[in-house]
């Protein structure tokens, strides 16, 4: 009988100490003509994209982003951006990789997703472009790269088949309100459900292949906005964060709220929490210290609180999927890497 009782999650197991986050190194990496509003890495941690409200896009190499932050750099000056887009006209929302090829995809205040391929060293243009009907505030590819999800303006994650451009959207939606546009929109790690974190509050988990809403936590971060929403990679939790400065960890299963992250503040601008690559910790910002605000992911203990270095609080945190190393970036323009001091 004994073995029952293993099955209980470790996230929910809160005994002994908080973990210490190791010591990170930052660095300046470049600067956009605006706003850095967001930024993504590529699943496979060697590249990372940031996207501005001056409609460009910027591709980093984080092998040459590494090679620049070495202290003695003989070669002389390493540019760690290998590839600037320009191609949309509207302030970029959110960036994401393909799974399996050399394809970025970003979605626009414009009602666009642009589609990049940048191993083309010349190519400063999109080569596909999906119109939506609405501003694209969130973009996700699904893990086979055969669909993306576009969270808008409008209520419902619109679906499109990257070969045919088909949009599906789903037909057994709840009800939602007219303050219902999604922030965030984000595929579980094997695809079979999807998440949304919406303006009005609410966090809702959608089944990924028939699209239907399975379950609506609908007061997840009270009347306060829903800025993102991402699963754990077991996919049996979803980490929210809103505009209520709560971060908040769920359980599919039931929608039981499990563990909140609480002590920083988050009322400003669409900001995201997130785990590092090993889900021992959760990231966040605080927009009034304009510091990074580091939890213990087990305990939901505070353990680390650094100055952001930017100027004003980051408008973006992202960390990298295979490695100790994340992204900030700011209304000051600047993107920023942080690396564990090795």
């Amino acid at each position: 009988m004994m073995n029952v009782y293993c099955e209980i999650s470790a996230v929910q197991d809160t005994k002994g100490s908080s973990k210490s986050f190791p010591k990170h190194e930052t660095r300046h990496l470049s600067e956009h003509k605006n706003i850095a509003r967001c930024a993504r890495f590529s699943p496979d941690g060697k590249f990372v994209a940031t996207g501005s409200a001056d409609t460009s896009i910027k591709l980093f190499e984080i092998s040459k982003i590494k090679q620049m932050m070495l202290p003695d750099s003989k070669e002389g000056p390493v540019r760690p951006v290998i590839r600037t887009f320009y191609d949309h006209v509207q302030p970029i929302n959110d960036l994401d990789f393909h799974p399996q090829s050399t394809v970025l995809i970003s979605g626009a205040k414009d009602n666009t997703i642009k589609f990049f391929d940048f191993s083309k060293a010349t190519a400063k243009r999109a080569f596909r472009v999906i119109q939506d009907t609405h501003n694209v505030r969130s973009v996700s590819f699904h893990p086979s790269g055969d669909f993306l999800l576009a969270g808008t303006d409008h209520s419902i994650a619109h679906l499109y088949d990257v070969n045919t451009f088909q949009c599906y959207l789903s037909a057994n939606t709840p009800e939602i309100g007219v303050n219902g546009a999604i922030n965030q929109v984000r595929y579980s790690s094997t695809g079979g459900m999807y998440v949304t974190a919406s303006k009005d509050g609410a966090i809702r988990l959608w089944d990924g292949v028939s699209a239907s809403c399975v379950r609506a936590i609908a007061d997840a971060h009270g009347t306060a906005e829903a800025t993102s929403a991402c699963f754990t990679k077991d996919q049996r939790f979803v980490l929210s964060c809103g505009k209520d400065s709560a971060v908040k960890l769920w359980e599919i299963g039931t929608g039981r709220l499990v563990k909140q992250y609480l002590g920083a503040t988050r009322m400003q601008f669409r900001c995201q929490a997130v785990f590092n690559d090993t889900e021992e910790f959760v990231l966040s910002i605080d927009e009034p210290s304009n510091e990074i605000v580091i939890w213990d992911a087990l305990t939901a203990d505070k353990v680390a609180k650094w100055p952001s270095n930017h100027i004003g609080a980051p408008r973006w945190i992202e960390h990298s999927p295979t490695e100790a190393a994340f992204i900030s970036c700011g209304t000051d323009r600047s993107v920023r890497f942080w690396k564990e001091n090795l």
